[in-house]
């Protein structure tokens, strides 16, 4: 979904981009969940697969929060001070930590398999 289609009723911008945020990082942490779940299981082809797409989902979320402050710098769209993208870029950072975290652990789990 690119920045301005209409995800939700609230034809606010802001909003839409926020949400967008929220449940683009959210579906990371989900993946990054299951990621972690396969290399528990020493699953690390499963834990490939759901790390590529948390980190696909974590670009999304960034890419989204990227446009909407470059149109900002741009003068072509004006944030209003937000609650919601504020928590939707808090979000993004937290589970952007939570995916990095578990590729790390993905990598411990490698040396424990050795």
């Amino acid at each position: 979904m690119k920045v301005g289609e209409m995800m939700f009723k609230d034809n606010d911008k802001v909003v839409q981009v926020a949400m967008q945020i929220v449940i683009s990082a959210g579906d990371a942490r989900n993946a990054a969940g299951k990621a972690l779940d396969c290399v528990a299981a020493f699953d690390f082809a499963g834990a490939k697969e759901h790390m590529e797409e948390a980190n696909n989902h974590i670009c999304a979320a960034h890419n989204a929060q990227t446009e909407m402050i470059q149109s900002e710098i741009a003068g072509t769209e004006t944030i209003q001070p937000s609650l919601l993208f504020n928590h939707a870029q808090d979000t993004l950072m937290t589970i952007n930590s939570e995916v990095n975290l578990v590729q790390s652990m993905i990598r411990l789990y490698r040396k424990l398999e050795k």
